[in-house]
């Protein structure tokens, strides 16, 4: 062990970074491109638990009498509260009401399959005994106990997989350690001080004191070559090999990819990887945070990861007492009642091989499809494009009743009509052969059975200097959202093209919904079906486009088309004149005129 910390410190002696860090590296979702060995049961899991818990916990978004929304976990950054002032919240943090063994029941109770806790968050607090700061919770805190100690031990008695967060870059309470610019001046930091005497000997101290690791989840690089986080990956390896590192660790050279914030990928992404999500809108508890995510809206969520290839990694914030909330257990636990019976559908599945349909979307085992339906058609039947030659049979999860289906052309009508219309009924689909997948390809299937069909924007084909891409925004602080958009369209030139799919000839309202500026609104565009141009003048719905603010689309409604037969056809949109962005296009929505 001697050996792994010298060769550490050499690297870091040898290689001098003095540059701030942009907040562009914040997220670092690259990975090495090496499946590693152990990664099969991250993959087969689908569903983790993450659990955000230290000082802001108890202190629950207040300070001094005022409160501070966003983002909990970052209220010493967000008041800009001195270190020494922030860490006396140490000498009240008494969190009698933790108990391991409830929380890791609860965890499986919830249906997760892994749990990964905050061991050291930015603020710099360890939650474990460490022998090398004494700000932790054994020797700086009244609760004098060690939570990691008591949680990584009953999670391996229960068989949960269990990991741990690490900050290993930003550290507001040590002046040699990131991004605190309120107390210290970040020019004169030596990074690799703070890395040789905290955050690798810390790192050490989890990887040797607490168990067989199945995770360990970096956070916020920063202040490393790809040498140095290479030499830190190896000192890791040598202690526990089949731990598998997140892609924030830095550099490119994670196991597994982790998306931002509340970012899900606007297309199916092969390999490992991660979407996370908080269950309200703060990671840290927050005493006025209430804005809970419903079980439908999770399993919603949940298998619209899974059918995309990934997992979900849902966060939950403890309070100061060690204790869930209520909202949290309550909700989670359906969750877990309805991953009970259709838990089949989602651990062990990869993503959907049917493109996402107005009923819902799909996820997959080998000769099986999953049909997650969201929305139940008014006419009760599920049409499933461009399968028909494959399929053998169809029967509900939840209770194994088969379906009765016909095919029409390529595709095949599931009678679904004696199925509830809850949050998400499963039907699975029993096929042979190949079933091909297409991709963003698809074309839309519209039609007079559902109320409204939202064709988003990477479903689409662009031309000229027109781009589809993630397009980032904050209600508060840390609250990111994130919206796949096209963006550059600012001559006729700069065009893009929906295909859409009716099965059902009628009137059909088409709108769009985009983001418009100070500077793009007033500028007309030309939306073009059936060989129509209607032309349009963008509205303003925000002020100047800010990551940090609030991305406001409007829906503007632009013609209504009358569809006299089935079959497919595109939709255009451009700019009518050369001059600067027009908008940026989230989706185009299509309504039946009934």
């Amino acid at each position: 062990m001697r050996y792994i910390t010298a060769l550490l410190i050499v690297l870091f002696l040898a290689i001098g970074v003095k540059a701030q860090v942009p907040e562009g590296e914040s997220w670092d979702k690259n990975t090495s491109g090496k499946e590693h060995p152990n990664i099969q049961w991250f993959k087969d899991a689908k569903f983790g638990l993450f659990i955000h818990w230290g000082l802001y916990s108890a202190a629950a978004g207040e300070w001094q009498g005022k409160n501070y929304y966003g983002i909990s976990e970052w209220l010493m950054n967000t008041a800009r509260i001195p270190a020494k002032d922030y860490a006396t919240l140490a000498n009240n943090f008494n969190p009698v009401g933790f108990n391991a063994a409830q929380w890791v029941k609860q965890a499986q109770g919830f249906g997760v399959k892994y749990m990964v806790v905050t061991a050291k968050h930015h603020e710099g607090f360890a939650m474990f005994k460490s022998n090398v700061s004494d700000f932790n919770i054994v020797d700086g805190s009244p609760y004098h106990k060690d939570p990691m100690k008591a949680l990584s031990t009953e999670a391996q008695k229960a068989g949960l997989r269990f990991g741990f967060y690490y900050s290993q870059f930003v550290d507001w309470h040590e002046p040699n350690g990131g991004r605190n610019n309120w107390d210290f001046d970040e020019s004169k930091k030596d990074y690799q001080a703070y890395y040789r005497t905290k955050a690798i000997p810390q790192l050490k101290e989890l990887l040797k004191n607490y168990g067989p690791l199945d995770l360990i989840w970096f956070d916020q690089p920063g202040g490393m070559t790809p040498q140095q986080t290479q030499a830190l990956i190896d000192s890791a390896r040598k202690l526990q090999p089949s731990t598998l590192l997140s892609s924030r660790i830095g550099n490119g050279l994670g196991d597994f990819k982790d998306f931002g914030d509340g970012e899900v990928p606007a297309l199916p992404v092969k390999g490992a990887w991660e979407a996370l999500f908080t269950h309200n809108d703060s990671w840290g508890y927050t005493k006025f945070d209430h804005n809970f995510k419903t079980s439908a809206e999770v399993i919603h969520l949940l298998a619209t990861v899974a059918s995309k290839g990934g997992n979900l990694i849902l966060n939950v914030g403890p309070d100061g007492n060690g204790e869930f909330p209520e909202f949290s257990v309550r909700y989670l636990t359906e969750v877990g009642n309805w991953l009970k019976i259709n838990g089949a559908s989602i651990y062990g599945s990869t993503y959907g091989l049917i493109a996402p349909q107005p009923w819902g979307v799909s996820t997959a085992k080998p000769g099986k499809l999953f049909l997650h339906v969201f929305n139940k058609p008014a006419n009760g039947q599920i049409v499933v494009p461009n399968i028909s030659d494959h399929i053998t049979s169809a029967y509900r999860l939840d209770n194994h009743q088969p379906l009765t289906f016909v095919k029409k052309g390529t595709d095949i009508l599931i009678n679904a009509a004696t199925m509830p219309a809850n949050a998400d009924a499963v039907i699975v689909v029993n096929y042979k052969g190949v079933v091909k997948d297409e991709g963003p390809n698809a074309p839309t299937i519209v039609s007079s059975q559902y109320p409204q069909y939202n064709i988003e924007a990477a479903y689409t084909k662009t031309f000229g200097k027109a781009v589809s891409m993630p397009i980032v925004s904050s209600n508060y602080h840390g609250d990111w959202k994130h919206n796949t958009c096209i963006i550059g369209m600012a001559m006729p030139a700069d065009s893009a093209s929906f295909k859409i799919r009716v099965t059902e000839p009628g009137d059909y309202k088409i709108s769009l919904e985009y983001a418009c500026d100070e500077k793009s609104k007033g500028q007309e565009g030309t939306l073009t079906v059936l060989g129509k141009d209607y032309n349009f003048l963008t509205l303003r719905s925000s002020a100047d486009y800010d990551s940090h603010k609030p991305g406001l689309f409007i829906k503007h409604t632009i013609a209504i088309a009358s569809i006299k037969k089935p079959g497919i056809y595109s939709i255009s949109i451009k700019p009518y004149t050369s001059a600067t962005e027009i908008f940026k296009l989230k989706t185009i929505v299509i309504e039946p005129v009934k």
